[in-house]
């Protein structure tokens, strides 16, 4: 990675610089937005980094593919990372400062700490990815604590990973105010997603499904309440489209994640596999 660009960004390797830069901010009185990322940036992330501007004097993002979140036999190793591309994009969007530590910087010899959110991170993805948030709450917690702004900002698409984060931020005190951001759709409304590369054009026809069958599924929970009945229709039509299997499509409560009842606020979350892709997706009850 080169550290000069055509435009305004400014890249940083080690916590120090960030720190540096950061803290010449707030000298300024400049407010601070945090974009974590691991690269492979599409539209929804821009649409994070557009409204981070709107929020905030001063943006960083963030690129780290992160190890700890990777299971056994995932796609630590093949997780696109088109470095440059994803440079020249956040050159563009006028992002102020980029983050894109190595490995050996986020987890330096000994390293031997991890961040663990009980409950939240024990369902739908957890429970399929063991150990998997374990790595998201450690290396988010890190970034926070690195760079300390006022907001950072998650989409919806990743809604229990925002869950999470929302959860440790309070219990650990650390005094930053967590904004999710909705969900960026394809026009067929396909959630964008890094992941969606690994789809064939004839996959890529029947991802939509997905989303279809989920909001379904809500529209049929608020107009009639019957939950189980409406989730099991979703996960069959999902599996009608072609998906190769459904890890899980549930109702759960907007924010402690137990199972949907009558009444409470909701959200209709679902994995599934279609090829190499594994697409999750969510929507409002």
């Amino acid at each position: 990675m080169s550290n000069s660009y055509s435009g305004s960004l400014v890249a940083v390797r080690d916590v120090d610089s960030l720190r540096r830069r950061v803290q010449a901010w707030r000298r300024e009185g400049r407010s601070v937005a945090l974009v974590p990322t691991m690269g492979a940036l599409h539209k929804g992330h821009l649409t994070l980094m557009d409204r981070a501007q709107k929020m905030a004097d001063r943006v960083i993002a963030t690129i780290f593919v992160n190890p700890k979140q990777f299971g056994v036999g995932e796609d630590f190793n093949s997780y696109p990372r088109p470095e440059h591309q994803d440079f020249e994009l956040l050159n563009t969007a006028g992002v102020h400062l980029l983050f894109a530590p190595d490995v050996a910087v986020m987890y330096p010899q000994g390293f031997s700490t991890a961040v663990s959110v009980a409950g939240l991170s024990d369902v739908l993805d957890g429970a399929h990815r063991p150990g998997h948030f374990n790595g998201v709450a450690t290396i988010v917690s890190k970034l926070l604590l690195q760079t300390l702004p006022d907001i950072a900002l998650f989409g919806e698409k990743d809604y229990q990973q925002l869950a999470i984060i929302k959860r440790l931020v309070v219990d650990l005190n650390i005094p930053v105010d967590i904004i999710g951001v909705p969900t960026v759709r394809d026009t067929d409304g396909l959630a964008l997603s890094s992941r969606n590369a690994y789809l064939t054009p004839e996959e890529r026809a029947k991802a939509p499904a997905l989303h279809r069958a989920i909001t379904a599924a809500a529209a049929t929970i608020t107009a009639k309440g019957d939950i189980a009945s409406a989730v099991s229709k979703a996960r069959d039509e999902i599996l009608k489209a072609g998906f190769a299997n459904v890890d899980y499509v549930e109702a759960r409560h907007a924010e402690t994640l137990q199972p949907l009842q009558a009444g409470e606020p909701g959200r209709i979350l679902a994995a599934a596999q279609l090829g190499r892709a594994r697409l999750i997706d969510n929507v409002a009850v």
